[in-house]
C-alpha cells in the first residue's frame, strides 16, 4: 500500500510525462465518447433521477447533461454513462475495464477542486495504472484466466473503486498517507457479479458509476481523517484473499511499478459490445470481404477460448435469441450474423444492438445457424488477446475460415488517430456536430496545457454547462488530520 502510495504522490508532484498524458488524454476522449453514446439508456435515467433526488451542493458537471451535482453524484452518472454502452477499453489479461471507473472520478474531483488539465491526466494515467495492477494481481498463470472472472467477480468494478480512489484522492491534495487511506477504505467499497452478462438484468451498466462513486467518496473519507488498512492487499482478511485466495499474486501491483507502466497497453474497443465478441466480428467481417452472404450459409461454427464462451455463448438458446439491444452485445451468434448481414461504425456500431435490431428475423435467422464451440488455439492464447475463429459451411459445400488471433485496437493492432476521432464523432452525434467534435477533441488534447476544465465542459455541453462553483485546491474539512492535503 505504501509504495502504491509514494507511486502516486510523486506522479501528482513531478507528473508522469509527455507521453503517458497524451495517453491519459485518449482515454479522457474515449470516455467522453462513450457517455454522450449512452445518455438515452435506462440505467442512465434511472441514476439520474436518483441523484437528482439526492440533491446536494452542486459542485461537478454530469458527463453530456451539463447539470451539476455533488462530486461524487456526478462521478456515480458519468461512471453508468462511461460502461453503459460497453464501449470502454479494456486491459489484456486482466480483462477488465479501467478508464470507465477512473476517469469520471477524476474529472467529478478535478473540477470541484478546479485542479489543471496536467494534474487530471496525472491522476487518470495512475489510476488507470493501479487499477490494471491490482487486476493482474488476480490472474492467474496456471489457470489462464483471471481468478476474479473464474468466480464471477467483476474485476473492474473491484479494481477500478481502487484505481479511482488514488486519482480522487490526487486530485483533493492528499499527501501520500492520505492517498494510501483513501485506497484502503475503497478496498471495502468496490464490488460487481457478472451474473448479468449471462442471464439478464442492467446492473452491470451501474458498476463502473458505483465504482467512481466510491471512489470518491472513499477520496472524501479520507480527507476527513478516516484510515485504511496498511495491509489491505496482502492481509490475512485483506482483498486479494478475500477476492482471490491463494491463487492472487500480490507482487504484479508493484513489480516495475513506475518505470514499466500497463497504462499503453490497454485496448480501445472498435466495437460497442462485450470484448469477447470482437474478434467473431472481425473473422465475420473477413468473410463478407470475401463474398460470403447470409444466403449462402447453411452452418456457421465459431470457436472461442472456453472461459469467454461462457459470456457470449451460454446459454445456447438465449445467446441465440438475446432478449433485448443489451443483451445482444454479449451474444456470439447475434454479433457475428449482424457482422456478416452488414453493420455501421467501424464494422458495428450503436444502431446494431437497439431492441429492435436484435428482434431483427434475419439476424436471428443467421445467429440460429452458429454453434460456438471451445478451440484449443484461442484457449493458448487468451486472455493475452480474445481470438476467435470462424467457419462458414456454404450451400454449394465449400467451407471457409477465418482466424483472428490479435484484436483490433490493442499495441499490435491500434486503432489509428482517424479511427479514434471517428469513434468519438459518431458517439456524439446525436448533440455535437462535426466542428464541435473536432473542437472537443482538441480541446482535450490540449489538457496538459490548461488551467482547468471550464473551457473543455463549455465545448462539450454549450448552453446545458451551468458553469463552475469550484474551490481551487479543496476545502479543508473539520477533522481532517494534519498533512492529510
Amino acid at each position: 500500500m505504501q509504495r502504491l502510495a509514494a507511486f502516486a504522490a510523486a506522479a501528482r508532484d513531478h507528473g508522469v510525462g509527455a507521453e503517458l498524458r497524451a495517453d491519459a488524454a485518449r482515454r479522457v476522449l474515449d470516455v467522453l465518447g462513450n457517455s454522450f453514446a449512452a445518455l438515452s439508456t435506462p440505467a442512465a435515467a434511472a441514476v439520474r433521477v436518483l441523484v437528482t433526488e439526492w440533491g446536494g451542493r452542486p459542485r461537478a458537471t454530469a458527463l453530456g447533461l451539463g447539470e451539476r451535482y455533488p462530486e461524487p453524484s456526478a462521478a456515480l452518472l458519468g461512471g453508468t454513462l462511461a460502461h453503459a454502452m460497453d464501449f470502454d477499453d479494456t486491459h489484456l489479461p486482466s480483462v477488465l475495464h479501467p478508464s470507465a471507473s477512473v476517469v469520471p472520478a477524476a474529472l467529478a474531483v478535478a473540477e470541484a477542486h478546479g485542479a489543471g488539465g496536467a494534474a487530471l491526466l496525472d491522476a487518470i494515467a495512475v489510476g488507470v495504472e493501479i487499477t490494471v495492477r491490482v487486476g493482474m494481481a488476480g490472474y492467474n498463470d496456471d489457470l489462464g484466466n483471471s481468478v476474479f472472472f473464474e468466480r464471477g467477480l467483476h474485476a473492474t468494478a473491484i479494481c477500478g473503486t481502487l484505481g479511482g480512489a488514488a486519482a480522487a484522492a490526487m486530485l483533493s491534495g492528499l499527501d501520500a498517507a492520505g492517498i494510501a487511506d483513501a485506497i484502503g477504505i475503497a478496498a471495502s467499497m468496490g464490488s460487481g457479479l457478472l451474473e448479468a452478462n449471462r442471464t439478464g438484468g442492467t446492473v452491470k451498466r451501474v458498476h463502473c458509476g458505483w465504482a467512481a462513486h466510491a471512489a470518491v467518496t472513499a477520496a472524501a473519507l479520507a480527507r476527513a481523517g478516516l484510515t485504511g488498512p496498511p495491509t489491505v492487499f496482502e492481509g490475512r482478511f485483506g482483498l486479494l484473499q478475500a477476492f482471490c485466495g491463494d491463487q492472487a499474486h500480490v507482487g504484479a501491483i508493484v513489480d516495475g511499478l513506475g518505470t514499466e507502466w500497463e497504462l499503453p497497453n490497454v485496448f480501445f474497443k472498435p466495437y460497442p459490445c462485450n470484448h469477447f465478441t470482437h474478434a467473431g466480428i472481425d473473422a465475420a467481417l473477413r468473410l463478407r470481404k470475401r463474398g460470403v452472404r447470409a444466403d449462402d450459409i447453411a452452418a456457421l461454427e465459431l470457436g472461442a477460448p472456453t472461459a469467454a464462451l461462457r459470456t457470449i455463448g451460454e446459454p445456447a438458446a438465449a445467446k441465440a435469441r438475446p432478449e433485448s439491444g443489451y443483451h445482444a452485445a454479449f451474444s456470439g451468434p447475434y454479433t457475428v450474423a449482424s457482422a456478416l448481414l452488414g453493420g455501421g461504425g467501424l464494422g458495428l456500431f450503436h444502431e446494431d444492438f437497439t431492441d429492435q435490431s436484435a428482434r431483427d428475423p434475419a439476424r436471428l435467422a443467421l445467429a440460429a445457424r452458429v454453434r460456438c464451440v471451445p478451440d484449443t488455439r484461442c484457449d493458448e492464447i487468451f486472455p493475452h488477446q480474445f481470438p476467435a475463429v470462424l467457419t462458414a459451411s456454404l450451400h454449394d459445400g465449400h467451407t471457409l475460415t477465418e482466424r483472428i488471433d490479435v484484436n483490433r485496437g490493442g499495441p499490435a493492432n491500434p486503432l489509428s488517430a482517424d479511427e479514434l476521432a471517428t469513434k468519438f464523432r459518431l458517439n456524439t452525434e446525436s448533440l455535437l456536430t462535426p466542428t464541435q467534435a473536432a473542437d472537443v477533441s482538441d480541446g482535450v488534447y490540449r489538457l496538459a496545457n490548461t488551467d482547468d476544465l471550464t473551457t473543455l465542459l463549455k465545448l462539450l455541453h454549450g448552453p446545458r454547462y451551468k458553469g463552475s462553483t469550484s474551490v481551487r485546491g479543496g476545502a479543508r474539512l473539520p477533522g481532517s488530520g494534519a498533512g492529510r492535503e
